[in-house]
C-alpha cells in the first residue's frame, strides 16, 4: 500500500504538470512531458506511492508503483 499520495503526470493547456491524487493544484508545471515524468517519478519514489502517466488526451498511458506493493505486477516491462 502506498505511504504517500499517488502522483499524476497530466497534460495542461500549455505544457505538462505533476499533481497529487485528490488535488486540482499542480505540484510542478513543465514545458515537456519528460520533465514532468522526471519530477513525478522523484516524488513518487520519495513518497513510496504510485505514478500514473496520462496521454495528451487524458487517457492513462502507464502506471509505475514505487511502494511496497503486496501484489506486484507479473509483467517485466520495467
Amino acid at each position: 500500500m502506498a505511504k504517500g499520495k499517488n502522483q499524476y503526470v497530466v497534460p495542461t493547456k500549455d505544457g505538462w504538470g505533476v499533481r497529487s491524487e485528490g488535488s486540482s493544484k499542480l505540484t510542478a508545471k513543465t514545458d515537456t512531458k519528460a520533465e514532468a515524468l522526471k519530477i513525478g517519478t522523484s516524488i513518487a519514489k520519495n513518497q513510496q506511492s504510485e505514478l500514473t502517466i496520462l496521454k495528451k488526451d487524458g487517457k492513462i498511458q502507464n502506471k509505475n508503483s514505487f511502494g511496497n506493493d503486496p501484489n506486484p505486477p507479473k509483467d517485466k516491462k520495467h
